[in-house]
């Protein structure tokens, strides 16, 4: 394995983007999401939080394993 800084720090900035974005998506598409975080109760936000979470270390991960494996 040869990767350099900038190749791990882009694959953890590009999974982030990725996965935030499809984590507010899922979130929507769940009907847990509305237009404003304060519109939100606690439990939808919690949900989305970890809704973001989970697909960002989904994305993260499948990067690193095409990228730099």
């Amino acid at each position: 394995m040869s990767a350099n800084m900038f190749d791990i720090l882009m694959v953890i900035a590009l999974g982030a983007l990725a996965g935030t974005g499809m984590g507010l998506l899922m979130g929507f598409f769940a009907k847990k999401q509305k237009g404003e975080w304060s519109a939100m109760n606690r439990k939808e936000q919690t949900f989305t939080i970890a809704l973001v979470i989970v697909f960002c270390g989904i994305c993260i991960a499948g990067l690193a394993y095409y990228s730099l494996v």
